[in-house]
């Protein structure tokens, strides 16, 4: 099956079940209310940290007893309560209860970036909006800057937050995206009349953001109806949207408790000798599959969804796969990743021509590639599992190293450890370094705040403790330009800054985040040895795949690291991965992707 690897733990992605999805979904909802209504931060804290935790268990919850719930780290005698009576009834009347105290539209504000629950209970409240709508309509009126604190300038960010969550709300996250695809694919690929099937279409070309699910099954005409009918009825389909003999499209439920919930999801069934042409055209990009027809048309051929044929006797001369009509048209095969018509065909056609490794397309990193983690949290700070849990996952990964870098002293609501505490922490990653030597190299690091004047949140004589400093910014994320440039390239002056982390803070879809000069930082990190992070959360996915690109053509090496919080983080990583292929990154562009030796000397390297 063509694709991309669905992980690395296992070759696998870690699913959540149905049950621990929904419960995760409800207890985050609980959550977001009880902060709109005002209600003690610490019972806040509880749901939202509950939510976590059981997003992301790889267990069951609906086998396990009390006994065991309890015993996970953030799951109490309540949560565990509210838990068992969930898989019992299979509802919980105190989240019903909740959720009737506030319009679902209040709610829906907390998405918008910039809205904080303080700001929308305000909204609500006061003000009397209940939904998106209203809120739009009174931006436009000047009735709010009778608010408390809503001056001008705050309704304006609001109006172009609103403005950014509305669009961004059309497409989903790959990593809502991806595990939806596979879930389908697990499901249809079992049917006896199914010969091949993959997803094309943005998720295939690894783009951080998915309109809608598309699958392509290559099956003979008569099997194509049955296949159709299995595929309407499968159980996440909450609407059917068209039905043929070729091609279906459905909606999914966002209640299902399958991740993906509320996309459309479309099928098309195909011979299999136009297999590998519908799978080019449907992958796309437009772009890419112009530059494709133009050049079979100069060719004397003809290239579309059904095959590549002659022009003037419509004799077929490829399309079985994807490999056989790029070397009829003197290319070699493109990486879907790189579709985006930004060279790639020319470039194909120079390794076609001269052979691979000699010239043109690169040899694209893999998940396999990566030997190394350097960005996760443990319970120190916000993460859910401990020093030797975390670095033990790492080990049965086939990781020879992993950084463990839980946050600064400035991100209280993380649990950032004070000068001291870490101190006392660097101490335990040793001693459990010492414990685990024979199975993996575990660094004492740190996640360090950039603070908004560029100094990092611990002084120089902590700094040098530690092995790796990955420096991030966290607050004052709308920082005009030219200021959070200035910020981070003092950050960059210090001598113990070994990764700059996500350099923009955005969240995908809810935050837009900073926007430096990505020039000037790279030409500072290059002077420097500093390497830029891919943070592979698919929240995140900063460093874009634009900034990756430039970053590499201004000789600045990469750190491709998943942010790991809990052990289904790790296969996260195949989304920096994929962000890194879109930017044309090969292994020898990321420290990840060193022997341990050679990361160690790079790393000594950046001491002072």
């Amino acid at each position: 099956m063509v694709g991309f690897p669905r992980g690395i733990c296992g070759g696998k992605l870690i699913r959540m079940s149905q049950v621990n999805t929904k419960l995760s979904r409800i207890f985050q909802q609980m959550a977001d209310v009880l902060e709109v209504l005002g209600a003690n931060r610490f019972k806040v804290i509880a749901f939202q940290k509950a939510s976590r935790v059981i997003g992301e268990l790889t267990e069951d919850v609906a086998g396990m007893d009390g006994k065991a719930l309890r015993a996970v780290e953030g799951i109490g005698k309540g949560m565990a309560d509210r838990i068992e009576a969930f898989v019992e009834t299979g509802e919980l009347a105190e989240a019903a209860e909740l959720m009737a105290k506030v319009p679902s539209g209040v709610v829906d504000m907390l998405d918008v970036p910039g809205l904080g629950p303080k700001t929308v209970s305000l909204l609500w409240r006061e003000a009397g909006l209940s939904d998106l709508d209203e809120l739009t309509k009174a931006l436009g009126t000047g009735e709010l800057e009778a608010l408390p604190g809503f001056g001008k300038k705050k309704i304006e960010n609001i109006r172009k937050n609103l403005a950014f969550a509305k669009e961004a709300g059309k497409r989903a996250r790959i990593g809502k995206a991806m595990p939806l695809a596979w879930w389908f694919i697990d499901q249809l690929k079992g049917l006896k009349k199914v010969k091949r099937i993959d997803f094309a279409g943005s998720l295939r070309r690894g783009k951080e953001t998915i309109g809608d699910v598309d699958l392509l099954v290559a099956a003979d005409g008569g099997d194509a109806g049955a296949i159709m009918e299995a595929f309407v009825a499968l159980e996440p389909v909450t609407d059917v949207i068209a039905q043929g003999k070729t091609k279906s499209s459905v909606r999914t439920g966002e209640s299902s408790g399958i991740s993906g919930g509320g996309m459309q999801v479309d099928l098309r069934v195909v011979p299999a000798e136009s297999y590998g042409s519908a799978l080019m055209y449907f992958t796309g990009s437009k772009e890419h599959n112009v530059r494709l027809r133009e050049r079979a048309i100069s060719m004397g051929m003809k290239l579309n969804e059904w095959g590549l044929t002659k022009q003037d006797t419509d004799e077929v001369i490829a399309g079985g796969t994807e490999e056989d009509v790029f070397k009829a048209l003197g290319l070699a095969w493109v990486p879907p990743e790189l579709r985006e018509d930004r060279g790639e065909v020319a470039l194909a056609e120079q390794t076609y021509i001269a052979g691979d490794g000699i010239a043109g397309l690169p040899d694209l990193i893999e998940v396999s590639d990566i030997r190394a983690e350097l960005h996760t949290h443990t319970t120190a700070s916000d993460g859910m599992w401990t020093i030797e849990q975390l670095a033990t996952a790492a080990a049965e990964c086939g990781f020879h190293t992993v950084a463990i870098t839980d946050h600064s002293k400035g991100q209280v609501q993380a649990n950032g450890l004070s000068d001291e505490r870490l101190e006392k922490h660097i101490a335990a990653v040793r001693r459990v370094a010492e414990k685990l030597k024979n199975k993996i190299v575990v660094l004492a690091g740190s996640e360090v705040d950039i603070l908004t004047d560029g100094r990092l949140d611990y002084p120089d004589s902590l700094l040098k403790e530690l092995d790796v400093v990955v420096a991030s910014p966290h607050a004052a994320l709308s920082q005009e330009p030219a200021k959070c440039t200035a910020r981070f390239l003092k950050a960059m002056e210090n001598p113990y800054v070994t990764i700059m982390g996500h350099p923009t803070g955005r969240l995908i879809g809810r935050r837009e985040g900073l926007s430096p000069d990505m020039g000037a930082l790279f030409r500072a990190a290059a002077a420097r040895g500093i390497a830029m992070e891919i943070n592979a959360n698919h929240w995140r996915l900063d460093l874009r795949d634009t900034h990756a690109r430039a970053a590499i053509a201004a000789g600045v090496k990469l750190a491709i690291n998943t942010d790991a919080h809990g052990p289904a983080d790790l296969d996260q990583l195949q989304y920096g991965i994929l962000t890194a292929r879109r930017a044309g990154v090969t292994k020898n562009d990321v420290v990840n992707c060193m022997t341990q030796a050679g990361l160690a000397k790079w790393l000594k390297s950046m001491r002072g």
